[in-house]
């Protein structure tokens, strides 16, 4: 199972011209319309509507629901009949709310577990038969070009070499970006003209971010635990899946070189990474405001994962802080997040809850000029 590789791994293409936009100064707060992000995952289907605010956006509507639309997928090469019905009946909630909210703009993606699906288009066709919903098939690379623009706030101004991290259920994306060239002040607005893609980096109106490579791995918390589950033992389930991570790292050009220490930082977006920070706060009650941009220590990490083992599957069903949906994967989530920090240690692991849906909005609003720079 080998990793996505981009065509050209370390050097991108340069950028067509940018496009032309309405000056946000012409769009009153009124009439800017409302947009939505809908993220169909292997394991979850989530959704955000929002209107633009400033430089950012507020959320009016959301929805989130697992649905394992990937279950069984690597045995079979298909979406199973269950899966099917079960994605179908959240994106019909899905499609309801949007017509509620009289949405307009929208993007409608899907990821790995219908990229690897021999039924994937299939599946696509019969969802917009039943729902009304179309959604896209989007490749790799703009899966992890999204959840690098939704992490553009997180960055730090000391940071020169970023690391952004997005563990999904069917795939995880790792993309390193150099920050050496771009002031400090201008590193996250550097980050977030990628909206574009990751050509958009060279472009010369500006100070540009180098991708230095990035890789997809075919292995998210849904897909890695497939592949193990006939190993009983619990511990011996965990290091074995997180070795075999680490094994499909090999390709990826900053593995091989020596770690960087001072200016680096991993930003990690997932429900693996957000339910880890809430075990080391101790939150008897999931809060976003806490967790979101919270700083993390491998050290600290490692604890986390280690009161993981020491509790067994019994013990963390009944941790309030993982809840039952989370329960079946935050091992294999842990086994990767183990792999990257064996790599890559830090003290600079910053918890991003938030992913595509966030890069999705941000990319949309951008490319309307509805977005207005320097104001938060």
């Amino acid at each position: 199972m080998a990793p996505k590789r981009p065509e050209s791994a370390g050097a991108v293409p340069r950028s067509p011209e940018r496009p032309k936009v309405e000056s946000p100064a012409l769009i009153s707060p009124e009439s800017r319309p409302l947009y939505a992000a809908l993220d169909l995952g292997t394991n979850s289907c989530r959704m955000l509507i929002a209107r633009p605010d400033g430089a950012q956006f507020k959320v009016v509507d959301s929805f989130s629901k697992s649905v394992q639309l990937g279950q069984g997928l690597e045995q079979t090469g298909k979406l199973s009949r269950a899966s099917i019905y079960r994605t179908i009946q959240a994106l019909r909630v899905c499609q309801q709310k949007l017509k509620r909210n009289k949405v307009k703009r929208m993007r409608l993606v899907a990821t790995e577990a219908c990229r690897r699906a021999s039924n994937g288009t299939a599946f696509m066709k019969k969802v917009e038969r039943e729902t009304g919903l179309r959604l896209d098939i989007i490749e790799p690379q703009e899966e992890a070009q999204l959840a690098v623009v939704s992490c553009a706030p997180l960055v730090g101004k000391k940071t020169e070499q970023l690391l952004v991290v997005d563990i999904g259920g069917g795939s995880t994306e790792l993309v390193w970006i150099d920050l050496t060239n771009v002031r400090p002040r201008d590193r996250a607005s550097a980050i977030m003209r990628m909206h574009g893609g990751f050509p958009d980096a060279r472009r010369s109106d500006g100070p540009s971010a180098r991708v230095v490579d990035w890789i997809s791995v075919p292995l998210g918390v849904a897909t890695l635990r497939d592949q193990f589950n006939d190993v009983e033992d619990d511990a011996a389930r965990f290091a074995l899946m997180s070795w075999f991570f680490e094994e499909n790292l090999a390709e990826f050009a900053p593995y091989k070189d020596e770690p960087p220490r001072d200016g680096f930082q991993i930003v990690g977006t997932s429900g693996t990474v957000t339910t880890v920070a809430a075990s080391h706060l101790g939150l008897k009650r999931y809060d976003r405001n806490k967790v979101d941009g919270l700083r993390m220590t491998s050290d600290q990490i490692d604890k986390v994962i280690r009161d993981y083992l020491a509790m067994g599957p019994a013990g963390r069903r009944r941790d309030p802080r993982i809840g039952l949906d989370r329960q079946p994967l935050i091992m294999s989530g842990a086994a990767i997040l183990q792999a990257l920090l064996r790599c890559w240690p830090t003290d600079r692991l910053s918890v991003a809850d938030r992913g595509l849906r966030e890069g999705m909005l941000y990319a949309q609003m951008a490319a309307d000029g509805v977005l207005i720079e320097g104001r938060d």
